[in-house]
């Protein structure tokens, strides 16, 4: 299912807010870039407050090893004139911002529900080159689990 076919009733509601998910882990590496990972059901609703293009989800700590990472307390979206998405962390806050137009978030979108199917192990590296599809220069890199775990079992 492509979830862009729910954007218009997303955005009816003016949002979308996702609190207390079960297992949404963002990792802030300042020399690397970030880390997420959470099941199936948390990859969707990020991608739907992206679709949304206003919203935040909330990130949950864990007792895993965050290997020199900072745990963030939330990934917040927001909408604008672009061009292209632009991903930072706002420290103070301990937030992923995640701001950009309605074409490029729609994008990261369609990016985040392909790893939510994944039938296995694995990630994907959403990261910034020049004439990126979406990304704009500046962009923080960003590693994206399978709701499998980060590395194939076969």
């Amino acid at each position: 299912m492509n979830i862009t076919g729910l954007q218009a009733s997303i955005i009816e509601s003016g949002g979308l807010e996702a609190k207390g998910l079960w297992g949404m882990r963002v990792l802030f590496f300042p020399d690397e870039g970030l880390d997420v990972s959470g099941g199936a059901e948390e990859l969707v609703v990020l991608a739907l407050v992206l679709v949304a293009g206003k919203g935040s989800v909330e990130a949950t700590a864990s007792d895993e090893p965050s290997f020199g990472g900072t745990e963030l307390a939330s990934v917040e979206v927001v909408s604008t004139s672009g061009p292209g998405v632009h991903i930072r962390v706002d420290s103070e806050r301990s937030a992923l911002l995640i701001e950009g137009d309605r074409l490029g978030l729609t994008a990261l979108a369609d990016e985040l529900q392909s790893i939510a199917e994944m039938d296995d192990g694995g990630h994907q590296h959403i990261e910034y080159f020049p004439d990126h599809h979406y990304l704009a220069a500046g962009s923080l890199a960003m590693v994206v689990n399978s709701p499998h775990g980060g590395m194939p079992t076969r």
